[in-house]
């Protein structure tokens, strides 16, 4: 072609084809046609393709067949073995002891989110590093450490009633939800167990109004055109709340409803045996995994199987594609799924919650974090950036939504709130955090920054340096909204028990993984 591709076409039966400046055209035919670009169109890969050239897939399905574990399986017609292609993180994740499967790694094609590489075989098996879903710190809070995160937590839990939450945001009231919730888990961690019951009382004030369909200004809808959760101002102006009416940013709306419902129904198991359908109303929107087609709810509305990290965009068509900011908040709401499944004894919830959050922690240090040297992007990408800012489906954006490039603290602290337990395994290679806050510190002396975003950047810090991160921490004068002292200083905190001996990579604070493999 004159854009120096090699595309080849095989047929099961005999075709003439004509062409044009423009078209190609050909007689009457029947039979199956298969079109392939040749990898570099390079000949030494003919042959490849001439192997697998009469096996073809016509359905394929992906399910969880154990914690942790990803299976592909196609459909296939034709004879001989199937080739495929497979991402670099398919490649990162594929089960070692498969031996159905074979790697090509020779043969590949170039694509925006790395080299994708044939693989042989009809069904893939893909594990990714386990990851706990604990409700206090993973590794813990010294003693000597209580006191300071008590008297930031009473004065936290106090300014609870003089500051009622006034947003009708479902984005915004969320973060509040939450952030009250995290109250009451770092009061257990601390044992301050007097404050329980007035964040018990807050919490219990803020939800049950949108799960009773009370709340003043707002409150939750089912769309059945969609099949989805919507709320009412959303219904009425569909550029409400980020989008969401048109199905923006779901896992993150209803993530952080469901983490403060996780917290309270374990504080209340009563009440939450109570409101358990409206609570799984709301998971089910974006963590269906029915088939059914008379489902109400999507299999796995933002979750997409193939590229193993989920989608923020909507309904709204844009020119490069589909598109996720937030990979923290993403996690949020698959980790808020795992805890309510432990609130209720749902094994099954627990499971399939912890293998999501886990994979979209994989995604997210594959494709959100860029690290120093790598060559998944090209050289001057790498270079200049330390996070992406919107990953498209078509497009690797340095911007924000909410602002430019040159905000950098920005792009660390969307892909870190909320600062949770889990974010451990987010953020668990120590030298790529310490090179992206050293990328990101210099912003901060712009003008105007917020303290919010500060307190993300700090707890980065926290990770390698706790003392210098716990003076900044206690400067500050303002948190992110989901944010507050209490929670800064509880995570920085726990950075301080010394690093047990783990399994290694992401799963190192999985020690069931550790012991039983």
């Amino acid at each position: 072609m004159n854009n120096n591709q090699t595309w080849t076409i095989y047929s099961t039966s005999p075709i003439n084809l004509s062409q044009s400046l423009s078209m190609i055209t050909s007689d009457v035919f029947s039979g199956i046609l298969r079109i392939a670009i040749l990898p570099d169109s390079s000949p030494l890969f003919e042959s490849v393709l001439d192997r697998f050239s009469s096996c073809y897939p016509v359905s394929g399905d992906a399910t969880f067949t154990m914690p942790f574990s990803l299976e592909y399986k196609w459909k296939k017609k034709g004879w001989g073995d199937l080739l495929m292609l497979a991402h670099p993180l398919h490649l990162k994740l594929l089960a070692k002891d498969d031996y159905e499967v074979t790697v090509l790694e020779d043969f590949k094609y170039k694509s925006i989110d790395g080299d994708l590489v044939g693989v042989v075989g009809d069904s893939w098996v893909l594990k990714p590093n386990p990851v706990s879903v604990t409700w206090h710190s993973i590794r813990g809070i010294k003693e000597e450490a209580f006191d300071g995160i008590v008297s930031a937590l009473r004065k936290d839990v106090e300014a609870l009633n003089s500051t009622p939450i006034t947003t009708t945001s479902s984005y915004f009231y969320g973060k509040l939800i939450a952030r009250a919730a995290r109250f009451a888990l770092i009061a257990e961690e601390v044992s301050f167990l007097e404050v329980i019951p007035a964040i018990e009382k807050f919490l219990k004030d803020t939800i049950e109004p949108w799960l009773n369909g009370t709340f003043n200004g707002n409150g939750f809808l089912h769309d059945r055109k969609w099949g989805g959760i919507v709320t009412k101002l959303e219904a009425q102006d569909s550029g409400a709340d980020f989008g969401c009416g048109v199905y923006n940013d779901h896992h993150y709306h209803l993530g952080y409803f469901l983490y403060g419902i996780a917290v309270l129904a374990k504080i209340d198991p009563t009440w939450g045996r109570k409101y358990k359908p409206q609570a799984y109303t709301l998971m089910a929107d974006f963590m269906n995994l029915g088939k059914r087609s008379n489902s109400a709810y999507p299999r796995l509305r933002c979750f997409d199987l193939y590229k193993l990290h989920s989608w923020a965009g909507g309904l709204t068509e844009f020119a490069d594609g589909r598109n996720q900011e937030s990979t923290s908040e993403a996690v949020n709401a698959y980790y808020s799924a795992a805890l309510m499944g432990l609130a209720y004894g749902d094994t099954h919830l627990v499971a399939t919650g912890s293998t999501l959050a886990g994979l979209e922690i994989e995604a997210a240090q594959m494709w959100w974090h860029v690290r120093e040297g790598d060559k998944l992007y090209e050289e001057d990408f790498t270079k200049e950036n330390r996070m992406v800012g919107v990953l498209w489906a078509n497009k690797r954006d340095t911007g924000l939504w909410l602002g430019p490039p040159e905000w950098k603290e920005c792009r660390l602290g969307v892909q870190v709130l909320p600062l949770l337990p889990i974010t451990e395994t987010l953020f668990s290679d120590v030298g790529f955090v310490k090179d992206l806050v050293e990328w990101t510190l210099p912003a901060l002396d712009r003008e105007g920054v917020g303290e919010g975003w500060k307190g993300s950047v700090y707890a980065m810090e926290g990770i390698y340096d706790k003392e210098g991160a716990l003076e900044k921490v206690k400067s500050l004068n303002g948190y992110d909204d989901g944010n507050s002292l209490s929670n800064l200083l509880w995570w920085i905190h726990s950075r301080d028990v010394e690093e047990e001996e783990g399994c290694g990579g992401g799963g190192k604070y999985c020690w069931f993984g550790h012991y039983c493999h």
